[in-house]
């Protein structure tokens, strides 16, 4: 949409990579965003062709830019501005990740004890 400069805070906000725009300008001032192993500045103009590294909290991308977008879209549009080349060991680490840990369920005999299990421990330590 844009031919002129753009920052590349504003472009991962936009491609919708982080959910604010501090959050992403956050990450290029802790060295999180990379450009060809060297970390840029939040006022760096993106061009068309760059391959950033970015480590966001939820995983790390390697994203290669095809396209320059100012302004925040939907996700199926924001997709199309860019190439996702996160090598497959990454996604399977997180798909393994996701699978074990975000459950939403305890796992069995582990943490507080049932209803059940603390009136059989008061039975068993009350017998004389």
């Amino acid at each position: 949409m844009s031919t002129e400069k753009l920052r590349i805070d504003k472009y991962l906000w936009s491609i919708r990579l982080f959910k604010t725009r501090s959050l992403a300008a956050e990450a290029i001032d802790k060295g999180r965003v990379k450009l060809n192993g060297t970390a840029v500045k939040a006022s760096r103009n993106v061009v068309v062709g760059d391959e950033y590294e970015v480590k966001t909290e939820a995983r790390k991308w390697l994203i290669k830019v095809t396209g320059l977008l100012a302004t925040r879209v939907q996700y199926s549009e924001a997709i199309k501005y860019y190439e996702d080349h996160t090598p497959q060991e990454e996604l399977d680490r997180i798909q393994f990740q996701a699978a074990s840990f975000h459950t939403g369920k305890r796992l069995s005999k582990v943490g507080r004890p049932t209803k059940k299990d603390r009136r059989d421990l008061d039975d068993f330590t009350d017998t004389p």
